[in-house]
């Protein structure tokens, strides 16, 4: 994938940028990514000073601190940057949307596989962190500040802390509408609700009866 081609997909699904030169020039995201993929190579030839060299310009440039070690998907686009961190062994699969404050983080400190993999058109809100040597499903969607600590299903939805599957349905297109995501505190008080609706029906119609027999 081109670094055009990374332009392309911030003029895709970031609707603020006028113009291919704002999306190139403005968009720390891009910026992000595009330096994560020169220091990833860097690591691969085990020039790992380098390596870190240039995630540290890219941590003070853009806010966003991704490690050299973490193996990324084409078609990444992170919104804003400000606040997130991605961990040495975590791994993005293809067309991932992660928005500002995002943490792929480690429970551990063994040298192997300690942070998460996502799959591909996987929708991460904002704040959210997601921990430990767990994987996400394809077209997943983590609403804003969930905390998620293990494996999510494909074509899911999780909210909450910590983050519980409140919907799983067939293929999900990547959408940006966290607003619309499923809030299990209001389902349960709402089942709660319509409970205690039905015994006050119950409680009427045998009240009725015992005034029928008096």
């Amino acid at each position: 994938m081109s670094w055009k081609d990374e332009v392309y997909t911030v003029l895709e699904r970031d609707p603020a940028p006028k113009s291919f030169r704002e999306a190139l020039f403005f968009s720390p995201g891009l910026h992000a990514i595009i330096l994560h993929r020169i220091s990833h190579r860097l690591y691969l030839k085990n020039q790992f000073l380098l390596a870190r060299a240039v995630n540290y310009f890219a941590r003070l440039l853009t806010g966003a601190d991704i490690h050299p070690g973490a193996k990324v998907g084409k078609g990444f686009f992170i919104d804003h940057a400000t606040g997130v961190v991605i961990g040495e062994t975590s791994e993005i699969g293809d067309n991932v949307c992660i928005f500002q404050g995002v943490t792929l983080g480690g429970v551990s400190t063994h040298k192997g596989k300690r942070h998460p993999t996502l799959g591909n058109n996987v929708v991460v809100g904002a704040n959210a962190t997601i921990l430990g040597n767990i994987h996400v499903g394809d077209h997943v969607k983590i609403g804003a500040g969930s905390v998620v600590v293990k494996d999510v299903p494909p074509n899911s939805t999780v909210v909450g802390v910590p983050g519980k599957v409140v919907k799983t349905e067939g293929e999900m297109k990547i959408d940006f509408r966290h607003d619309l995501l499923p809030d299990p505190l209001i389902d349960a008080f709402m089942n709660v609700f319509n409970n205690i609706a039905e015994l006050e029906n119950r409680i009427a119609e045998i009240e009725k009866l015992v005034k029928r027999e008096k």
